[in-house]
């Protein structure tokens, strides 16, 4: 869990952005007028038509296929719109367990400045939370099947923390309520389990993070429940590869701004969007620092250093990236209703590249 945006933090796996750009399709396509010369002159004419279709082809040919996708994806499925079920109340952790220090306040904690860089032993406990939220989110993707409420899932995933003797660090941070966050379909990220029972075709994103030994460790999964369609698990499959060309690139001195770079070049090749608005954030001792992960092209300055830790967790969408919150201030939706897919890995940068924490 830990998303932000660049005015204020959510919750879920990441934490602040948000850029705005003008497409050179949107300057062809007539959002002012132009005028063409006369018909004598020919050959400049016709250089002008073939240099926009140059420019716009491409492009118009990934918002096409985008909407056909979309269009079949809920065609045939007639999803309706994303509910909020019933929120049922916090559960308990047992009070030897150590928690982390903003337990107790209902106040977003401030994004720390500090870049979270380790020694062996900080690496060392660092590496123990990861892997064990690593085991629990594969745990809990079992638990995904037609039926199952999303708060049956939080139950579960809360006990096997607690009996690891860790905490669940959404619990409690900025008076989220749950354990863990579900996102189903259409949601982005940080949605709230409740009783809502999953469907046939949906798809789910799991966040987890642990605190344990004093380290935060935080990854999230997509899963699908029963029989999904095409579209919707090539959107899955390539969220995936993003998240890994993204770890890809990174190493000791490598620019941030690549790691946006390389996921925006695979994502397009497909016609996908790229949320800008969630990004991924330092994480250690602190669950959400500097440095932030800006999953879209960028132009952020900074480079990587050895024994740094921080998450990537792209969101790629089939429709568009904008997005509404519900009035619980957590749950983040795509406007247009498209499904949104995630995938996140905490990860330690090395001198020769960046090692995956979030593995066992």
């Amino acid at each position: 869990m830990a998303h932000a945006t660049s005015s204020i933090l959510h919750i879920s796996s990441s934490i602040n952005g948000e850029t705005k750009s003008l497409s050179s399709s949107s300057q062809l396509r007539g959002n002012y007028p132009f005028n063409l010369p006369s018909s004598n002159n020919a050959n400049f004419t016709k250089k002008l038509v073939i240099y926009a279709k140059r420019l716009s082809g491409l492009e118009e040919a990934l918002r096409i296929r985008r909407e056909r996708e979309l269009r079949g994806s809920t065609t045939a499925t007639r999803r309706p719109p994303l509910r909020r079920g019933r929120v049922s109340q916090r559960l308990p952790v047992p009070e030897d367990i150590p928690k982390p220090p903003y337990v107790g306040s209902r106040e977003l904690p401030e994004i720390s400045s500090e870049h979270q860089i380790h020694d062996a032993e900080g690496i060392a406990r660092l590496r123990a939370a990861c892997e064990l939220a690593a085991r629990v989110v594969d745990y809990a993707g079992t638990l995904v099947r037609p039926s199952v409420m999303t708060n049956e899932i939080d139950k579960a995933v809360h006990q096997m923390i607690i009996d690891a003797g860790a905490y669940p660090s959404p619990l409690g941070y900025g008076g989220f309520p749950k354990s863990v966050c579900t996102s189903v379909n259409e949601c982005m990220c940080h949605g709230i389990p409740d009783s809502r029972q999953l469907q046939d075709g949906d798809i789910i994103n799991i966040d987890v993070t642990v605190y344990l030994n004093g380290y935060h460790g935080d990854t999230s999964k997509t899963f699908f429940c029963g029989d999904v369609s095409e579209s919707i698990k090539r959107l899955v499959k390539v969220t995936e590869e993003c998240l890994h060309y993204g770890i890809a690139v990174c190493r000791d001195g490598a620019l941030f701004r690549k790691i946006g770079k390389r996921i925006s070049e695979h994502a397009e090749k497909f016609g996908y969007g790229v949320v800008d608005r969630f990004v991924g954030h330092g994480i250690g001792t602190v669950f959400h620092s500097e440095p932030l992960i800006f999953h879209h092209r960028n132009d952020k300055s900074g480079s990587m250093v050895e024994g740094q830790t921080f998450t990537i967790e792209p969101i790629l969408t089939l429709g568009s990236t904008e997005c509404v919150t519900w009035e619980d201030n957590w749950t983040t939706l795509t406007a247009d209703g498209s499904p949104a897919a995630q995938f996140e890995h905490t990860i330690l940068i090395t001198k020769t590249g960046a090692e995956i924490l979030t593995t066992y």
